[in-house]
């Protein structure tokens, strides 16, 4: 299952720097996980400096 990004995204770029997959974009006022490209391996979660990223 894809993590997800919350609105407690402040836009940082650091999930996207540690996704081995290139799974996370910037999206609109926030970056998003494509579900479908996503391994679920959690590094994305381990780099979030503010906590946003969470298991869907």
């Amino acid at each position: 299952m894809a993590r997800v990004i919350s609105d407690e995204c402040i836009s940082c770029g650091a999930c996207a720097d540690t996704c081995p997959v290139s799974a996370i974009s910037e999206g609109d006022g926030k970056y998003v996980v494509d579900a479908d490209a996503c391994i679920d391996c959690g590094a994305c979660e381990d780099g979030c400096p503010v906590g946003a990223i969470s298991e869907a």
